[in-house]
C-alpha cells in the first residue's frame, strides 16, 4: 500500500462515483476484503463515529465497543478493526457536519433494512458504553435513525431496551 493512499491522499480503485472522502478513505484500508463490504463497513465505523462524537467527546469505552461492533460485523483482526474506528473517528471529529448526512445516506443506499436495524442497535451500545446515554446523543439517534428510514417510534422501541442508561432517568 503506499502512503499517498493510506494518508487518503491517493486513491487506485475503480468507480467510486458517490462515495464521499471518508467511505473511500476507510475502506481503501481493507484491502484484503471485497470493495462493497469495505464500503459498507466504512459507512457503518463512520456512523457509529458520528454518534461517539455528538457530545464532541469520544471516550475509550466508546472506542472499544466501536471496535467490538466492526470486529464483529466483518470478522476483522483486532489491528485492522482498531485501524478502521480510528480513521473513521478522525473522519468525524474533522468533517462531520454535511459528511455526517453524506455517509449515512450512502450507508442506507448500500445496507438492508436489517443492516440498517443492526446499526440502529449499535449505536445505542455505543452511546451507553460510557454508562450514560447523553440527551445529545440521544437526539442524535433519533435524526440517524430518520436519515436511515426508521420512524421514532421504530427507533424509540429499541431505545426502551436502554432506559436505565438515559441521561433523564438516572437524575
Amino acid at each position: 500500500m503506499s502512503l499517498l493512499r493510506f494518508l487518503g491522499l491517493g486513491n487506485d480503485r475503480k468507480d467510486d462515483s458517490g462515495d464521499t472522502e471518508t467511505v473511500r478513505r476507510i475502506a481503501g484500508q481493507l484491502e484484503r476484503i471485497e470493495p462493497e463490504k469495505a464500503k459498507y463497513l466504512a459507512s457503518f465505523a463512520y456512523v457509529l463515529a458520528r454518534l461517539a462524537h455528538a457530545d464532541l467527546e469520544i471516550d475509550a469505552t466508546e472506542t472499544a465497543e466501536m471496535e467490538r461492533s466492526v470486529k464483529a460485523l466483518a470478522s476483522l483482526s483486532d489491528a485492522e478493526a482498531v485501524l478502521v474506528v480510528q480513521i473513521a473517528v478522525s473522519q468525524a471529529r474533522h468533517l462531520g457536519g454535511t459528511e455526517n448526512y453524506k455517509v449515512t445516506r450512502e450507508f442506507r443506499q448500500v445496507s438492508t433494512r436489517e443492516q440498517r436495524g443492526a446499526l440502529l442497535q449499535c449505536l445505542y451500545a455505543v452511546a451507553a458504553a460510557d454508562g450514560t446515554i447523553s440527551g445529545v446523543e440521544s437526539a442524535e439517534i433519533v435524526a440517524i435513525a430518520d436519515e436511515l428510514g426508521f420512524t421514532r417510534a421504530e427507533a424509540n422501541s429499541l431505545r426502551g431496551a436502554y432506559r436505565d442508561k438515559l441521561a433523564e432517568f438516572q437524575r
